[in-house]
Formats: C-alpha cells, sequence, structure tokens
C-alpha cells in the first residue's frame, strides 16, 4: 500500500519568541489550577524520608553529593565514564586515567564530608588518591613497576565504571534486561518498562540497520513476555530514537526522511500493534520538532488505517521547549483527527546545553527553550495540565524524579479523575519512588492500588552508555536541579518544595544576539530548520540573476589610484567615530538585506543556503567586530614620560590599500579588508577574484550609500594577471592585503620587494594542508561529525578545510568505516536546492585542476570512498567527496583545493612504515608539511590537547569541534609559514597593520617654566 502523507504541522508557533511573554502564557494557562500548599502537604513526607532513608552510595543522589559534577572530583570521574571504557590501547588508557583522576584533589575529598555515606565515600575518595600514585605524571614512558601499577589502577577503574554502567543500564542486551526486569518486579509488581536500546543517531546507513535490527529484535523478545489482553498500559514498551534509524534525519532531508525513515518506523509500529506493546518515538532537537510532527501524524494515518485499535503508539515532548504546551494541543489534534489515543511522555528535556550553544552560534533572535530552570518547571506544569486535559485522546505519562512535580500531577489528575502513570528512570530518583510508590491515591479507581510507574530502562553495552549516562549525569546533577538538593541537608525541605509559580521571572541567558555583551551585537542569523524563516531565501534565490560587472581597463588604473591617494587624505581626516559608524551602519544594511545577499551568493558563487548565511553573518561581524575596535583602540594615546612633557601617539593610515580577495568567501573575506582599511584611514583599491566580481560590486555601492566617499574606495575587476599585478606594482600603493594562493602570495612579496621608494607592508593569507588528529579516545560519531563537516562542507573550497585526518590505528578501521559511510549521505547537487550539502566547485578550470590531481591519487594512494554524482546536469562541475588513504604524512605534497580527505594512521604499529610512532612524532611530521593555519585534535585527555597545540606551528587549534568556520571575535583566523602573514583577521592586532604611527612629543614647560609642577609644589 501507498505510504500515508500528513500536512504540515503548521499550527505549532515560531520557537523564537520572547521568553517572557512565552512564560507568562504558561503561568496564565497554569491560574487557579494548583493548590501548592497541598502539593507541599503531600510532598513533604516524601522527601524527609529520602533524607532519612538515603539511597545506597552507589545511586545517583548519593553519588551527586560525594561527587558533585561542579567539582573537579565530580567532573573527572564523569569524563572517566564518559570515555575510559572505549580505548582500546593500554598507552592512551593510562594516560586518560591519569589526567583526569590528576586534574582532582582526592587528598582533601577523602574526609568524606558529614553524608550519610561518609565511611564509604572516604575509602572510595582514599582509594582514587592512593591509585593516582601509581600513574604517570604526563605521557613520558613510566618505568615497568610504575607500567605494572598503572595498568592495574586502570582495570580497577574500568571495572568501577563498568559496575557503575550497571546501575545506570538494565541490561548489556533485551534478554538480559527482561531478566532485570521480572527481578524488580517480583519486590514492585507495578512496575512497567519502557526499554530504549542505546545508541545514539547515527551516522551511516549500516549503522541505521543495525539499530533497526535491535529495535525490531527488542520488540519480539518482549512480545513473548506480554500479558495478553493487558493492554500497552500494563505492558512493556521500547523507545525508539527517530535519529537512530535515519543518518540524515533533519528538516534538509524531509523527503528522503518520508521516504526512507518513515516506512521503518511503520514497520516497528506493524510488530508492536501486533504484541499490543507500547511504542514511544523519544523527543530530540527542537530542529526536528515539525518534522518529528509530520511524522507523528503520517504515522497516525497508517495506524488508523491497519491498527484502528491499537493504543499503544506514543511520542515523548521536552517541557524545556517554549513550543511545549502548543506542541500538546497539536499531538491532541492529530489524535483526534485520525480517531486514535496515544501516550505521551512529558520530560523535562536533555539537551538544554546544546540548544543554547546552537542558538547562539546561529545568532537567533530568541532561544528555542527556556533559560531558567524554574521557568521549565512552570512549563512542565502547564503542559501536564494540558496532558489531562486532552485524556480523552492522550494516556498522560509523567517522567519527572521531582517530588514536588509528582504532588501536583497527583492533585490535577485527582481533580479530573484522569488515569495516568509516572516515568523515572533506570538508577535515578530511587529514593523519591520508593516513597511514592507507598501512596495510595484515592482517585481515580483505576490507580487505587498505587501510582503506575514505568521505568525507563536504557539497554546496550557498557561502552555505549557514554553519551547517555553524560547527558544524564549533567541533567540531574546540575546544582540547581531537585535531584541534587535533595541530596543536600542544607536545602530546606519548604524550599526544596516552593512554588515555581511563585518565583520572580528570571533573565535567564543573555539573548544569543547579546553573546557578545553590550559592546557588540552578534550578527543576526536565520533557522533554516523553519519554513517561515527559509522561505524569503528561496525567493531570493529563485528571482536573482548575476549583473555583468564590466573589467577595469588597464589604462584607467593609474588615474584610479591617483585619485584614491588624492582622495585617502581627506578620509583619514575625517574623525574616527564617523569612519565607524559608517561600517555599523553598513552591517545594519547587509543584516537587513540578507535574502537578496544569499540569492546573489548561491547564483555567482555556488554557494549553499547554510554557508550563504554564515558568510553575511561574518561580513556583518567584520564591520560591528572593526568598527568597535577602531573606535576604541585607534585614538590618540598619551604615553609617559618626564614632567614637562607630553608624549601622544598618533595612528594614521597608510595610504592606499591594494584588497586582493578571493572567490571562495567572496563577501566576508573582500568585506573584512575592505573595512579594516577604511577605518584605519587608508583609501581602497579593491580587486575581487574575477569569478565573483558581483558580489563585491554590490558591497562597494553599499559602502559607498552608508558614507563612504567615492575616492576613497573603487572596485577594479579584471585578471589578476593584469589589473592585479598593475595595482601591486604601482608606485602609490602603501599596502597590499591578499588572501589566495601561497603561490601567488610568493609572488606579490617579489614584486613589493622589487619596488622603488617605500618598504610596502603584506598582509597575505593563504592555503593550508591542515590536519586532524585523533587519539583512540575520541568520540568516533563526534570525529565522524567533524571530518565530515571540516573536509566536505562548501565544496572543500575553504582555506580552513580539513586536508588530512591522522587517526590513532587502534581505532582507524572504525573510524574510517563511520566516515565512509558518513560520506555516502552527502547531497551533491544544486546549491540553490535547501537539501544540497555540497555545491559544484567554483568553475571549468578548478574542476580540471581537481580532476587531475584526483587521478594522481588513484594511482599513488588507496580509495577509500567516494560519494556517487548525481547523473545529468546536476553533477556538471562537481567532484565527488572521497576520501584516500596515504601511507605516511609526508606523501600530502599539495592541497587540493575540493571535496577531497587523505587519511594517515599513527600508532607504535605504523613506525616500520614511516608513520609516526607517537603523538609528538606526528606533530613533529605535520610541522615539516611547512603550512601552519588550522589543526583539529580530537582527545579526551585535556593534557594531550594542549601539549599538541603548543608544539604545532598553526594559528588556529580547534580541539574536540570541527575546524571551520572561525567567528570573528572569537576565533581570529590567520596562520604562519606557508600559510601567511598575520596578523589575524577578525583579531584584536590586525587594524594596526594598516596604520602608520607617529609621536608627538611637546616640551610643555619651553614657555615660563613647568606651571603645572610648581603649583603642586605649594
Amino acid at each position: 500500500m501507498p505510504l500515508p502523507t500528513a500536512t504540515p504541522a503548521a499550527r505549532l508557533p515560531s520557537p523564537l519568541r520572547e521568553e517572557a511573554s512565552v512564560l507568562q502564557a504558561r503561568l496564565a494557562a497554569l491560574a487557579g489550577a494548583l493548590d501548592w500548599a497541598g502539593v507541599q502537604a503531600l510532598a513533604r513526607p516524601w522527601v524527609q524520608a529520602v533524607r532519612d532513608e538515603p539511597a545506597p552510595f552507589w545511586a545517583m543522589e548519593s553519588l551527586l553529593r560525594e561527587y558533585p559534577i561542579s567539582s573537579a572530583e565530580g567532573l573527572a570521574l564523569m569524563r572517566l565514564a564518559e570515555a575510559l571504557l572505549r580505548v582500546p590501547d593500554a598507552a592512551t588508557a593510562i594516560a586518560l586515567t591519569a589526567d583526569q583522576l590528576g586534574r582532582a584533589d582526592f587528598d582533601t575529598a577523602a574526609t568524606g564530608g558529614d553524608g550519610p555515606h561518609k565511611r564509604l565515600a572516604s575509602l572510595s575518595a582514599s582509594a582514587i588518591a592512593l591509585s593516582k600514585k601509581f600513574l604517570p605524571d604526563g605521557e613520558h614512558p613510566p618505568g615497568l613497576l610504575q607500567r605494572l601499577g598503572a595498568q592495574t589502577v586502570v582495570a580497577a577503574t574500568v571495572r568501577a565504571i563498568q559496575l557503575l554502567g550497571r546501575q545506570f543500564v538494565l541490561g548489556q542486551s533485551i534478554a538480559e534486561a527482561l531478566g532485570e526486569a521480572r527481578s524488580q518486579r517480583q519486590a514492585q509488581p507495578q512496575l512497567r518498562f519502557s526499554f530504549d536500546m542505546l545508541g545514539e543517531g547515527a551516522r551511516t546507513e549500516h549503522d541505521a540497520q543495525r539499530y533497526l535490527r535491535s529495535y525490531r529484535d527488542a520488540i519480539a523478545a518482549i512480545a513473548v513476555t506480554a500479558v495478553a489482553g493487558a493492554g500497552p498500559e500494563a505492558n512493556d514498551g521500547i523507545s525508539i530514537k527517530l535519529s537512530a534509524l535515519f543518518p540524515r534525519y533533519e528538516d534538509a532531508q524531509r523527503v528522503r526522511v518520508f521516504a526512507e525513515l518513515l516506512p521503518r518506523v511503520l514497520g516497528l509500529i506493524d510488530d508492536a500493534a501486533a504484541a499490543d506493546l507500547n511504542l514511544t518515538v523519544d523527543a530530540e532537537e527542537s530542529d526536528r520538532l515539525e518534522l518529528s510532527l509530520e511524522l507523528i501524524d503520517a504515522a497516525a494515518a497508517h495506524i488508523a488505517a491497519r491498527h484502528p485499535r491499537w493504543r499503544g503508539f506514543g511520542l515523548a515532548i521536552q517541557a524545556y521547549q517554549t513550543r511545549a504546551e502548543e506542541c500538546v494541543h497539536e499531538v491532541a489534534r492529530i489524535a483526534r483527527h485520525h480517531g486514535l489515543r496515544f501516550m505521551v511522555r512529558l520530560v523535562k528535556g536533555a539537551y538544554w546545553d546544546g540548544e543554547i550553544k546552537r542558538a547562539q552560534e546561529l545568532g537567533l533572535a530568541a532561544y528555542p527553550v527556556f533559560t531558567h530552570k524554574h521557568h521549565t518547571d512552570i512549563s512542565y506544569l502547564a503542559c501536564a495540565k494540558a496532558l489531562l486535559d486532552h485524556a480523552d485522546v492522550i494516556y498522560p505519562q509523567f517522567a519527572t524524579h521531582n517530588a514536588g512535580t509528582v504532588a501536583a500531577i497527583v492533585q490535577m489528575a485527582r481533580v479530573r479523575g484522569t488515569p495516568f502513570e509516572l516515568q523515572r528512570l533506570h538508577g535515578m530518583g530511587e529514593g523519591v519512588y520508593r516513597e511514592v510508590s507507598r501512596y495510595t491515591p484515592p482517585a481515580p479507581p483505576a490507580q487505587a492500588g498505587g501510582l503506575p510507574v514505568r521505568i525507563y530502562a536504557p539497554v546496550g553495552e557498557h561502552r555505549d552508555l557514554l553519551a547517555y549516562l553524560v547527558r544524564r549525569l549533567l541533567e540531574n546533577g546540575a546544582n540547581s536541579s531537585f535531584v541534587h538538593q535533595l541530596a543536600d541537608p542544607q536545602v530546606d525541605v519548604d524550599a526544596l518544595l516552593a512554588s515555581p509559580l511563585q518565583a520572580a521571572p528570571e533573565p535567564g541567558q543573555p539573548s544569543p544576539l547579546q553573546l557578545y555583551g553590550s559592546a557588540r551585537r552578534n550578527a543576526l542569523g536565520v533557522d533554516l530548520s523553519i519554513a517561515a524563516e527559509r522561505a524569503p531565501l528561496l525567493a531570493a534565490v529563485a528571482a536573482t540573476r548575476v549583473p555583468e560587472v564590466a573589467e577595469t581597463p588597464a589604462s584607467e588604473i593609474d588615474a584610479t589610484m591617483r585619485r584614491l591617494h588624492a582622495g585617502q587624505v581627506a578620509w583619514d581626516d575625517t574623525p574616527l567615530t564617523e569612519r565607524a559608524a559608517v561600517l555599523l551602519r553598513a552591517a545594519d544594511r547587509l543584516e537587513a538585506e540578507l535574502p537578496a545577499w544569499c540569492g546573489l551568493l548561491v547564483k555567482e558563487a555556488h554557494k549553499t543556503l547554510g554557508d550563504c548565511v554564515a558568510e553575511l553573518r561574518e561580513a556583518v561581524d567584520f564591520c560591528r567586530y572593526y568598527a568597535l575596535q577602531a573606535r576604541d583602540t585607534l585614538g590618540p594615546r598619551e604615553l609617559p614620560g618626564p614632567t614637562g612633557e607630553s608624549n601622544t601617539l598618533h595612528l594614521h593610515g597608510r595610504g592606499v590599500f591594494v584588497c586582493i580577495s578571493p572567490w571562495n568567501f567572496p563577501l566576508a573575506i573582500f568585506a573584512g579588508q575592505v573595512v579594516a582599511a577604511l577605518v584605519a584611514g587608508n583609501s581602497v583599491a579593491a580587486k575581487p577574484a574575477e569569478q565573483t566580481p558581483a558580489v563585491a560590486q554590490r558591497f562597494v555601492g553599499l559602502l559607498h550609500a552608508a558614507g563612504v566617499p567615492q575616492d576613497a574606495l573603487t572596485l577594479l575587476h579584471g585578471p589578476g594577471e593584469t589589473v592585479g599585478a598593475a595595482l601591486v606594482a604601482h608606485p602609490l600603493t602603501a599596502g597590499v592585503c591578499f588572501t589566495g594562493s601561497t603561490p601567488v602570495a610568493k609572488h606579490i612579496q617579489r614584486a613589493l620587494a622589487a619596488k622603488d621608494g617605500a618598504i610596502v607592508p603584506l598582509i597575505a593569507e593563504t592555503g593550508g594542508l591542515n590536519a586532524m588528529v585523533v587519539d583512540s579516545s575520541a568520540l568516533p560519531e563526534q570525529v565522524a561529525d567533524a571530518v565530515v563537516q571540516s573536509a566536505f562542507r562548501s565544496a572543500g573550497q575553504r582555506c580552513s578545510a580539513l586536508r588530512l585526518l591522522c587517526v590513532h590505528e587502534g581505532v582507524a578501521d572504525g573510524v574510517i568505516a563511520m566516515i565512509g559511510g558518513a560520506l555516502q549521505e552527502l547531497a551533491v547537487g544544486d546549491p540553490a536546492e535547501y537539501a544540497t550539502d555540497v555545491g559544484p566547485v567554483i568553475d571549468a578550470e578548478a574542476h580540471a585542476g581537481i580532476t587531475r590531481q584526483l587521478e594522481r591519487l588513484d594511482r599513488e594512494a588507496t580509495l577509500l570512498a567516494r560519494r556517487a554524482l548525481p547523473d545529468g546536469p546536476a553533477g556538471a562541475q562537481h567532484i565527488a567527496p572521497c576520501a584516500y588513504e596515504l601511507a605516511r604524512v609526508a606523501d600530502l605534497r599539495q592541497e587540493v583545493f575540493g571535496p577531497v580527505l587523505h587519511v594517515v594512521r599513527w600508532g607504535p604499529g605504523t613506525a616500520a612504515h614511516g608513520g609516526a610512532a607517537d603523538v609528538e612524532a606526528l606533530v613533529a611530521q605535520i610541522n615539516a608539511l611547512g603550512y601552519g593555519l588550522t589543526l583539529g585534535v580530537q582527545t579526551r585527555i585535556d593534557s594531550r590537547a594542549q601539549r599538541i597545540a603548543h608544539a604545532a606551528r598553526v594559528g588556529n587549534v580547534y580541539v574536540n569541534r570541527n575546524m571551520i568556520g572561525a567567528v570573528v571575535g572569537v576565533q581570529p583566523f590567520g596562520g604562519e609559514g606557508l600559510s601567511g602573514t598575520g596578523p589575524k583577521a577578525g583579531g584584536p592586532l590586525y587594524l594596526y597593520r594598516f596604520c602608520a604611527e607617529q609621536v608627538v612629543t611637546v616640551n610643555t614647560a619651553a614657555a615660563g617654566g613647568n606651571a603645572a609642577l610648581l603649583a603642586g609644589a605649594h
């Protein structure tokens, strides 16, 4: 039968609303709904009982008390738990353990505090403190006895983490988990379980199929234990992650999501419905919310047609999202429309820090989540009320460890007589639920035997628990969380159970646009996952036609340079504040014209929409950053000296600056060069790349409209061999700012050196053989994400792009396979299409050059992976994203400026073949390449990352993230060696290079003596 379709979930508001107004709406929805004194009266005995009879030492509440994650000790243990189990080689395991335990003072922690487990806490801290003495200090080879001792410590630590994992993972297989569930039900017959097969989002189709099989196998195993006729509420069930079932579960890949992911979900639904189990779709990041609801709608259509009596389909809703209550109403609408009833799990949410960072990085107008805990608490209660109000089509499931929240839900449900269930995470909240299970509510009658409780139970190997465990620890271990405060006897019970409804609204996090404080406004961005924000950009792309730009005749260059030379004097005399104001006006206008700029960048530079938005925001940042920096640093500065004398440092423009920019960032780099030179008091001869003159021409026009005089800025378009060379050689050229290839930079350097007259400064930013070092402690999924973004985004046409991946031999096979699989998932095509990841290279000449380099690699290297190109015109002028393995670092002899990744292995086993035996030798080999632009490091060993950064001769080092997208004022960009001269663009030293300096010394005592000194002496 054909796949069901869904109507767009257009009923949700934008997530980018002011938090205060959303909060007021949530409070209004709760008006009169709760008697908080009654809530406190119900919950107070539960809290007191937990404190009187604390959970075991290894339970979450106790661990957080003894080792809070805000402490160095707690953070060290958490990071060891995150990484140690996946490290395959002893040397790295020892280094990781030494690094993390060495960052904390367990000798001090060994006192054990005054908690209920003082003796056990003291014993554990003392054991850790003693173990540290057997670990090496740094990564220098230890002696035999120390090595044996270190191996013993690591083995013990691994065992301890495995035991810890048993507290949070129900079983390493579904069979083991079902057995443990059966055991727990013997003591608490009312318990139900929702099994979560561990595993974060798939990066490859192979991973997705593996997760799909695990879900199918789990459903089959659970079905055997199901009680016939009991229904989904009484039977165990399963929770699934859509991102685990499809590696490109994102709004941009909507067509593929419905063609490939939806059938997999429907197959699981059929299996669960046949066994009458419950199947819950877990919540994920906010940018997937609309897409998730559309899938839910399509799934509901399928269920209505195939399983109309099944009541086990469910989904999770995150209360920390500002659209959570509207989401509840939308889910209820979908259920009613299809004549179904859903099971809805309400959670607080587990990706808060990621949501905050994404909004800041994208420059969004607001956060899609609440930025203060008690705001989320209010939202949770409002959503709980909404779920209970929709009880005709929703079976509410409340996942919380907060005793006050449980009591509030009980109160609201009792008034309505609405059945519901509570949920907790396996290994967490056990003390609270021990007490809650003893409570028998008077109503509704269906729950007279006690409150139903379902345990959300992770299932999987302990080495797979890391991302899950860390997220749970961060979520529940924050100082403001109920779980953390419950374990702290210093927090009064009434304060712990205080009503969030009465608390004053908190300012929360500064707006994403205030990321840099009051001095500089963050450039406004676009959330492309929101159709309403994306639509103007797509419309602009469709309407854009690239205008012709006339080339500058060689005969006009001399006259133009003389005009700019004359105009520079008046521009330099323009007050600094006025020059800065011009840049600020230009920034505002750029922001306001974002769709039109995106249209031009797509059509002329072949950029994808995401790259267009990022580039425009970078140009805006350059304008604002340099304007404010000039205002603060380029004015006159008084210098110290002897009495009776003044010494003042003045900065002024050098004259005519020639700015030569590349095609790969035709707006951002062009703008950064030009506005830096202008605000410093220079006039500018702007020479854009031949391929992208229309973008440059439009920006020059914008600057003229913002207040730059015509004779202070002129565009000169034409070939570098003629126009560029003539500008560099002109006698009135006072400085050159160049971004492009290293050979051209050297040519400019020689031309400037050969000129008569003044010594002319050159600011050059060139390419790089940029490497990423991956050791065996790195998280493979994180590595794959960073590599794919760094090597293939912008079709690899970034000077900062990853060219050389150096991966430790212990994990190389798995990491390379994951990257190869992720590479196959990239969408190659027309950059005007929202779904496109990789567009074409800039022109036919670039395509031919890269093709020749690939032919050489086919002869000299080993092909690891290559993404097939689409047939027909869509594949024209594209280079297929690909990866090759080299034998050694030195085999990378030249930069391939396209989506081509080179891979080498390092580690002791590679030394015989010219590979680096250790990371120090590897960094030395990378340095020997001579380039020094960017370096990526993927490791969980903090001291190793710092040592690599110290030894590397590069301008920018990125640890545990991608290595592209440097942000103005945050990651000043530029390199050394063959990669450029500095100073760094977007950094605090850049503007000075555009200035000449003058010190004026005045003998103020020359006429009549030093009056000020004489006056002060009497």
